[in-house]
């Protein structure tokens, strides 16, 4: 894992303008997140621009005692995961700033071992996420007792497991289609 860096312009959602008018309100992750030796708390990289989804997600992990790392785009979530540990990666595809396999790329590259969920309201994702090598891929509108099953399977791999899956040999690969509303 690489060493924290500052980039307080992506962690605090600066944007720069030349126009007059309100700064749209962005939610911080948690001040005093965990510390990195705590194995019974698990740090959630939760990767979704629809703020309603986040929130939602947000509030199911953090019921299920998950600490949660919001990120709103792809550029963010890669700055945050150089900066704080992180367990697993819940990962939309459909994202402004770095798109959601992009994103999967860097996050592969930068920390492989560490489990990616492709959370995705986007069709025809099935091969692409196999051929990636990514943990899981669950359609919106998403189960969430699958969510949390594949998630716990997910962290309890090793990390030749995961690393496995990266370079496509044979491993377990959890697919959930959307459910009905």
């Amino acid at each position: 894992m690489k060493s924290p860096t500052s980039s307080n312009t992506a962690v605090n959602g600066a944007h720069s303008t030349n126009r007059p008018g309100p700064t749209i309100p962005h939610r911080e992750p948690a001040s005093h997140p965990p510390p990195a030796s705590t194995h019974s708390v698990k740090r959630i990289l939760l990767v979704d621009d629809d703020p309603t989804v986040r929130d939602s997600l947000h509030q199911v992990l953090v019921a299920e005692r998950y600490f949660v790392i919001p990120a709103e785009n792809g550029r963010q979530a890669l700055d945050l995961a150089n900066e704080l540990p992180v367990d697993l990666v819940l990962l939309d595809l459909n994202m402004p700033v770095m798109n959601g396999w992009d994103t999967f790329d860097r996050l592969t590259a930068e920390h492989p071992t560490t489990p990616i969920i492709i959370v995705t309201a986007r069709p025809n994702q099935l091969f692409m996420a196999l051929n990636a090598g990514a943990g899981a891929l669950l359609e919106k509108p998403m189960d969430i007792p699958t969510l949390s099953q594949t998630m716990g399977k997910l962290l309890a791999e090793t990390d030749e497991q995961r690393l496995a899956r990266l370079v496509g040999k044979n491993s377990e690969f959890h697919y959930k289609p959307a459910t009905g509303n």
